[in-house]
């Protein structure tokens, strides 16, 4: 079943420009080397919702760092009164104008500056850290209050219709992720005023419905409204703001601020304020960025596996997912001093064993990457994220989108008072767009429901209207930081509707941040329907697209602005694309399974021959197999620079690409691999579903795969594989059983054999 040329050996074709230097060093397909299994599965049927740490880890380890300067330049310049002109004075310009806040000389009809010394020293006593969040969250709230006074030329307004606030958590926030439920515990979030006030509101027996008017009358911000609102602010700062509200929303939060004390029960305080601030130059702080292991020296090695079994909130989310090799570069960018192969294992080996699975005793880098996670997940299509780690005297912000992470260096606020307020002074001038919010995606209740509607005009159809039900139990979501974060939604169009009448199934739109530099999806399913016009295996074996649309907002621009190396390196947009709803092969079992998966292969091995490298599986429509998701797939004459990445589902890949060498790049991708990964598939199928259910958590084999990083899940296979026997389980078809066990040979067989290629010298092997 190998495509032409010698059986078993065929590879992937290099990329025209692929350099000279990495064909002769690494054999591999061009843009699928490294490891990576992370961000993009933690969908992966029978993973963890509590056990995705490692992963956010992995990602957080590839930060890139930037000057808090030019993160204060880009933030201001963000919400000035022209965002698109470049205005490089304008940090200067609000330096010198927040001086007298900061010096106390600023003050309003209902505060007064002077009140942010006096907190400042309270917040730099001894003491252990939830006492900070107080004097912080007051500084803060009085420091906006005196801000929202200055004006500086070339700023926005403050925006009233959002009008921040700090606001004290620390208390549990849930979230459901399709079956999953997570549970969170930020310390300090920054809230519309409206978000913070409700819950105490609530409490006190107010009226939603009312609630929902007075929000409306807020965003009416005429003069005497404007009076209200500072009123009521004023009261929320004196009664709520450091009070610890319940059932706060995640779609509410704009940002995260997690404290850590680095000496606790020391009876070594901070250094008080100074007796008065002036414009100096950026000091670095001590560390200037702070790596993931700052807070601990040492965790004990071992590899996170998931438990025997757990309640039915921790099941993973109900998505059939498998990337299951790249075609084309992941190329989120990595200014980690790791080596790349330095992957999901290093970041398993230092996570303890916690059975009470509390976020305790993580470090905080990793506490709010969780906290963005779910920020990401609660919205629809969010740009990017800002979130806040303190310790002691020293913040730093952290800024996350699709393309990775930047943290910028360390601001001493109590020190350097001055630059914190320009962050406050920015941030205060942020519309929800501004904050990351999508500004394309509306937000509207359909019989009760909340929706997303998105309209826009189309050359060829005029103004084509989504109704996005994203709160629909089939919607697929995704939980991480970076990567492709694919929702798929069920949608419904009028215009689609009267262009193709009505699906039986119904319509889904499937919205992700793909690469840019990669060749888009749309282009790809063009060329394999030019293919599918001659070859019998491909037609009706590919999704339809029915409609579209790339928006035009790179994730490099922000890292051009920071002056970040290879700022377009792995650069992403967002797409949507509208296709005719599919079922998941995972409904089958017997020779119905085996049918459509047999379908599956004819198809991919045609196109691979036709030069279209398909590495994401596994749908089925009217019981004709559906070869899906082409947005990792890659042209064989397509123009791309080399990645450092090999993307796929670890629990679906070919052993030899889980060994050490195949994680490095040394081993060249080849048509076996792809061949292989489908075997591994149709094994998680029969062992995991009966009669196209998924097995209880008791019950099913192979949760760990979905957690376990690459080399250590390549080791569970060849167990797998070694102790595999003919006798099938009692509830499990013979014949599909057969099947399984007969695909155990081929892949041993092929292990052997490049294993005895590897132990003979090279002079031999040629």
């Amino acid at each position: 079943m190998s495509p032409a040329g010698e059986i078993g050996t065929s590879s992937t074709p290099p990329r025209t420009n692929a350099p000279a230097h990495g064909v002769s060093t690494i054999e591999s397909t061009p843009n699928s080397r490294g490891a990576t299994v992370v961000s993009e599965n933690i969908g992966v049927l029978g993973a963890n919702v509590k056990r995705v740490r490692p992963w956010i880890q992995r990602d957080i380890e590839k930060v890139k760092e930037c000057k808090a300067d030019a993160m204060l330049q880009a933030l201001l310049q963000r919400a000035s009164s022209t965002p698109e002109t470049e205005q490089p004075e304008l940090l200067q310009k609000c330096l010198k104008a927040v001086l007298p806040v900061c010096n106390g000389q600023a003050s309003t009809a209902l505060v007064n500056s002077s009140d942010i010394e006096a907190v400042l020293n309270e917040y730099v006593r001894p003491g252990i850290e939830n006492k900070f969040y107080s004097p912080f969250i007051r500084a803060t709230n009085i420091a906006l209050a005196c801000l929202e006074e200055i004006k500086v030329d070339g700023m926005r307004a403050p925006v009233p219709a959002v009008d921040m606030i700090c606001q004290q958590n620390d208390m549990p926030m849930y979230q459901i992720h399709q079956t999953a439920k997570s549970t969170r515990k930020p310390d300090v979030v920054i809230l519309p005023l409206s978000s913070a006030c409700a819950p105490f509101q609530n409490e006190k027996g107010g009226n939603k419905g009312k609630q929902k008017e007075r929000e409306k009358d807020d965003a009416m911000h005429d003069e005497k409204d404007d009076e209200e609102r500072k009123k009521k602010r004023n009261a929320h700062m004196d009664t709520s703001a450091t009070a610890k509200p319940r059932n706060l929303s995640w779609k509410d939060v704009l940002a995260c601020i997690e404290f850590k004390r680095k000496t606790p029960g020391k009876t070594k305080g901070i250094n008080p304020p100074p007796s008065s601030y002036a414009v100096t130059d950026y000091v670095p702080t001590k560390p200037e960025y702070l790596p993931v292991d700052h807070l601990k020296a040492k965790e004990p090695p071992g590899l996170l596996q998931a438990p025997a079994e757990q309640p039915p909130s921790d099941i993973a989310f109900a998505v059939p997912s498998s990337g299951l090799n790249t075609g084309q570069p992941s190329q989120g960018g990595s200014s980690s001093k790791r080596r790349a192969t330095d992957t999901l294992e290093s970041a398993t080996k230092r996570f303890k064993r916690d059975p009470d699975d509390t976020d305790t005793d993580l470090d905080v880098t990793v506490q709010t990457g969780l906290y963005a996670a779910e920020m990401f997940a609660s919205n629809l299509a969010v740009n990017y994220l800002l979130n806040f780690v303190i310790i002691d005297d020293v913040m730093w912000i952290w800024y996350y989108d699709r393309q990775g992470i930047i943290q910028c260096s360390g601001i001493n606020f109590i020190q350097d008072l001055p630059r914190f307020m320009v962050l406050l002074y920015a941030l205060q001038r942020f519309d929800l767009y501004d904050w990351g919010r999508n500004k394309d995606f509306l937000t509207v209740q359909v019989e009760g429901k909340q929706c997303h509607e998105f309209t826009i005009k189309d050359e060829g159809l005029g103004e084509v209207d989504l109704l996005l039900h994203t709160s629909h139990d089939e919607r697929v979501t995704h939980y991480g930081l970076q990567g492709r974060a694919t929702n798929v939604v069920p949608v419904t169009s009028e215009a689609l509707a009267k262009k193709y009448g009505d699906f039986q199934d119904g319509m889904v739109a499937k919205i992700f941040w793909g690469e840019a530099s990669r060749t888009s999806e749309p282009e790809i399913l063009k060329k394999v329907e030019d293919i599918a016009e001659v070859h019998n295996t491909v037609q009706d074996h590919i999704p339809k697209l029915l409609w579209h649309h790339t928006f035009t907002n790179p994730t490099s621009a922000i890292r051009e602005a920071l002056g970040i190396p290879e700022p377009t390196k792995g650069s992403r947009v967002l797409y949507i694309l509208v296709f005719p709803k599919l079922h998941s092969i995972t409904m089958l079992h017997g020779k119905e399974l085996f049918d459509v998966w047999y379908q599956c292969i004819l198809c991919h091995l045609t196109l691979w021959k036709e030069g279209v490298y398909h590495r994401d599986y596994w749908k089925d429509g009217k019981r004709m197999g559906v070869l899906n998701d082409f947005d990792l797939s890659s042209l064989a004459n397509a123009q791309g620079p080399q990645g450092n990445e090999r993307t796929g589902t670890v629990p679906f890949m070919a052993r030899e690409l889980l060994t050490e060498e195949g994680q490095q790049g040394k081993v060249k991708h080849l048509y076996r691999h792809d061949l292989e990964s489908f075997m591994w598939v149709f094994a998680w199928i029969c062992l995991r579903y009966r009669q196209g259910v998924l097995l209880p958590r008791r019950l099913r084999p192979l949760d760990e795969w979905a957690t376990l990083g690459a080399i250590a899940c390549g080791e569970k296979k060849l167990v797998f594989l070694n102790n595999l026997t003919p006798s099938a389980p009692s509830d499990i078809d013979k014949t599909t059983w057969g099947l399984v066990v007969r695909c155990r040979r081929p892949i041993l067989s092929s292990l052997r054999r490049t294993v005895g290629l590897r132990s003979r010298p090279a002079a031999q092997r040629r």
